[in-house]
């Protein structure tokens, strides 16, 4: 039976989480739970992580850092302030400060000395358009560019602009703290900038010995620009298309998304495409034919993983959402061709990265209806899949965390399992689970690759038996 390989990442609210909720979409081919902290409160995301828990174990739960973003602050006029072409703004810096009728403020304390006269400023995902005119060491003297409504708490958008903003907000710190706390098994920080913005999290996990691993968030220009610095320093990506597209011209995306998918490709690391992946779905039952070929080309550029947003936490339509995303990734991944011409990066494990590669070359040539692979790390499976063998890819994980954080890999499929003293008894009980699970039967032949027990060397065999 054909098995989706392409994961799913769902977010969900706290105020539609129930177990039997959240059991659907994981029978639908949710894999991954997001709880988004800039909407949730410590206790929302317990009763999500909760309900989670009761459902599988096997399900892994990403929480979002809201990171460092510039917003306005409160306005004094509920309804925002219409705003009209060519009328004049000023812009302060006060986090206490109350936005009304010519005067707006930021939560950014150097937001004014940062940006320069000639700035485009873009409020609430650009819906208004400022340019700044003329800057004094108290105010931006900004013109509106096109009309629209200016409302309080909005964000704030400078494209190609640094902002001196701190990497991690209070509320940021205390969610790390949470998720330490609750065994949460990746934390996606939002508009990474640099290696930096990474380290500080790092920092704190490391202080917890925490096992937590690391998404950055790619979703502004310094993040382009410090890619590949960045990639070197968490575990995986997450392309957010969203603020994305708002600092750097739409007809651009397709292209960045593709060079993102590549550069993760080359460093072996999980890549997460998201947002409006299916947004009409939040009040349609239906995918519009654009959607589906998004999602198709998401899977043909080779990602991880694809998420949906408000599909699933506030949609109409939140199960048919995750089951019309399994549906497409299974049409699509069954005409994916093998690609062995990879090249091996140098921060790999070489002995690991090349029995991976010859273990899936020679899939082709054998009748090998499964691989498998006892593992620590994980690692190993992530080469094996760089290289998207058409046979499934089953991971035997002496870890839990380590089975969750697969959640996140294409084409893995993990399990919980026991340590054993030999290769010899692995290899038994790792055929028995998945006899008796029914992924493969008597006379089939599959393929394994390991090494010495907790090896940091990684995987230094490959070997093929008959069931």
């Amino acid at each position: 039976m054909q098995q989706k390989k392409t994961k799913i990442i769902c977010t969900i609210s706290d105020l539609n989480c129930e177990v039997g909720f959240i059991r659907s979409l994981y029978e639908n081919g949710m894999n991954v739970v997001r709880i988004n902290s800039a909407h949730a409160t410590p206790e929302g995301a317990q009763k999500i992580v909760d309900n989670v828990r009761a459902v599988s174990d096997r399900i892994a739960i990403l929480i979002d850092t809201k990171g460092p973003e510039v917003r306005l602050t409160k306005m004094q006029e509920s309804e925002g302030i219409e705003v009209r072409i060519g009328r004049t703004l000023y812009i302060y810096d006060d986090p206490e400060g109350i936005c009304s009728g010519d005067t707006l403020y930021t939560n950014c304390s150097t937001f004014v000395h940062d940006v320069p006269v000639g700035s485009r400023i873009l409020i609430d995902d650009g819906s208004v358009e400022l340019l700044v005119r003329n800057r004094t060491e108290e105010r931006l003297e900004c013109s509106v560019r096109n009309s629209g409504v200016i409302k309080g708490k909005k964000s704030v958008n400078v494209p190609n602009v640094y902002i001196s903003l701190p990497a991690l907000t209070d509320k940021d710190r205390m969610f790390v703290k949470w998720a330490v706390d609750n065994n949460i098994d990746f934390i996606a920080h939002s508009f990474v900038r640099t290696k930096e913005d990474i380290l500080e999290i790092q920092k704190l996990l490391d202080e917890a010995k925490s096992h937590i691993k690391i998404i950055a968030k790619i979703e502004n220009q310094q993040g382009i620009d410090n890619l590949e610095e960045i990639l070197i320093n968490c575990y995986g990506a997450m392309i957010a298309r969203g603020d994305l597209g708002v600092e750097i011209p739409a007809e651009r995306i397709p292209l960045l998304q593709r060079d993102i998918v590549n550069k993760c490709r080359a460093f072996r690391k999980p890549v997460i495409i998201a947002t409006q992946m299916l947004h009409s779905m939040i009040e349609n039952p239906r995918p519009t034919r654009a959607e589906v070929t998004d999602i198709a080309n998401a899977i043909f550029q080779r990602t991880d993983a694809i998420m949906l947003s408000g599909e699933t936490a506030s949609g109409k339509y939140p199960v048919e959402a995750v089951s019309t995303m399994r549906k497409i990734a299974m049409e699509v991944e069954s005409s994916l061709d093998i690609s062995l011409d990879i090249k091996l990066d140098a921060t790999l494990k070489p002995i690991a990265a090349t029995l991976a590669r010859n273990l899936v070359e020679a899939t082709v040539q054998l009748p090998v209806k499964a691989i498998v692979f006892d593992t620590w790390t994980g690692r190993t499976g992530r080469y094996l899949t760089e290289f998207r063998p058409k046979v499934p890819v089953y991971a035997m994980c002496y870890q839990d965390f380590t089975m969750r954080e697969l959640a996140l890999t294409y084409g893995i499929y993990p399990y919980p399992f026991g340590k054993h003293e030999s290769k010899e008894s692995m290899v038994a009980s790792a055929l028995k689970t998945l006899i008796d699970d029914g992924k493969i039967e008597k006379g089939d032949l599959v393929g394994f690759i390991g090494g010495s027990f907790n090896d940091a060397i990684g995987a230094t065999y490959m070997e093929f038996k008959y069931v």
